[in-house]
């Protein structure tokens, strides 16, 4: 799989270092950010290719970073985090957009399967936005 670009934004810090670390050790690049304004602030200064992002976080809910992330880079595709059992929250992410959404604590092996799904449908998404640029720029047929 070609290398892509993965921001994994929660408060707690030791947990979110560890996570970095271990999926740059399976060739992720991988980069963290430990609240919602500071994910924001990085997205606007690096390519990313998708979020794994905490639901509870002090100053900014992951609900909402996920609003303003969606509609500021609408192909990011963000997988939400949650040590809280809530179905309610499951689903407001997804209509918000999240990709999917994943329980603490978490499978390093399933959260490396998740990303790599996410990744695939970004790559799908964007190859599709490409074709249709294509097609809009063809001359009308018979010219």
């Amino acid at each position: 799989m070609d290398s892509f670009c993965v921001l994994l934004v929660d408060d707690e810090r030791e947990f979110l270092e560890t996570l970095v670390k271990r999926l740059n050790l399976r060739k992720v690049q991988a980069f963290g950010a430990g609240s919602g304004p500071e994910a924001l602030e990085f997205l606007d200064r690096n390519p990313v290719d998708v979020v794994v992002l905490d639901v509870k976080m002090p100053d900014m809910d992951g609900i909402e970073v996920l609003r303003l992330m969606k509609g500021r880079h609408p192909l990011i595709e963000v997988i939400m985090l949650t040590g809280h059992a809530s179905l309610e929250v499951a689903i407001e992410g997804m209509e918000a957009g999240a990709f999917d959404y994943m329980m603490k604590p978490i499978n390093i092996d399933e959260l490396l399967y998740k990303v790599q799904d996410a990744y695939k449908k970004r790559l799908i998404q964007t190859e599709k936005i490409r074709r249709m640029g294509e097609v809009a720029g063809s001359p009308p047929e018979g010219s």
